[in-house]
């Protein structure tokens, strides 16, 4: 597959016209103030699980991990880390690697990691356009993006994670083969998304009729921000698409 950055093991960087036109697209990094554990969990069992920007990774992504794993998912956004701690405690042999920049949600990961006894996770707080340039092309085999943050002020809307730039880091990232989860309650958001993806020869949204984007998979478990657009009345959908192996199409969202 061809690539249109250097590979990430050369030290693939953005461009500073790139860095300009990504907004940042999460709002603040800390909520109320740390308990005494939360703070020990950030000091003592971070560094053993973070994926650091600044280090470069080795000749395997799959040595990333402390046992041995045949496949690499990757989380954007894992918020509390339910759905992430479930698939790692359901698929021992993937390595995830959860990405999150919020600090509450980071310390409710590793607080589980911990109890679990979890050797295959990595977390990176960086965020996760950053991280997909350091990422090897083609090297992981699933990616989620589950209820990301909706910006629902019109003023807001470009600051949306989910577009046609963020398909352009996965489809470099990603191998063709992979699978693309997306989650939203915002109906206009999966418009967003849909208009992003629309064209693309890189990607396929996997779908034949309403069920396949109202009803989630069994492997893909509810995660508490579904549970609370369930609550105040909102409908859910789930998106699925394949990495193929085709490129982007000239002129693409």
């Amino acid at each position: 597959m061809p690539s249109r950055r250097p590979p990430a093991e050369l030290g693939a960087v953005a461009t500073d016209s790139e860095h300009r036109q990504e907004l940042r697209s999460f709002g603040r990094r800390r909520g109320r103030k740390l308990s005494a554990r939360q703070q020990q969990l950030l000091e003592a069992v971070l560094p053993r699980v973070a994926l650091t920007l600044s280090e470069p990774l080795p000749a395997s992504i799959a040595e990333l991990f402390a046992v041995p794993t045949s496949r690499t998912w990757l989380e954007i956004g894992f918020g509390g880390g339910e759905h992430l701690i479930w698939q790692a405690d359901a698929n021992p042999d993937v390595g995830l690697i959860g990405c999150e920049v919020f600090e509450d949600g980071v310390v409710k990961a590793l607080s589980a990691i911990e109890e679990g006894g979890l050797a295959n996770i990595r977390l990176s707080t960086e965020d996760a356009r950053e991280l997909l340039r350091h990422l090897p092309d083609a090297s992981l085999d699933r990616v989620f993006i589950l209820f990301p943050d909706p910006w629902p002020k019109k003023r807001h809307v470009k600051r949306r994670l989910v577009n046609g730039g963020l398909f352009d880091h996965l489809a470099r990232a990603m191998r063709p083969g992979g699978e693309l989860r997306i989650g939203t309650d915002i109906a206009d958001y999966l418009r967003t998304m849909l208009l992003a993806a629309r064209g693309r020869a890189d990607f396929a949204w996997q779908v034949q009729g309403p069920r396949d984007w109202r009803l989630r998979p069994t492997d893909w478990p509810q995660t508490r921000y579904e549970a609370k657009a369930i609550r105040e009345g909102r409908r859910c959908y789930f998106l699925r698409f394949i990495r193929t192996d085709g490129v982007p199409l000239a002129g693409a969202p």
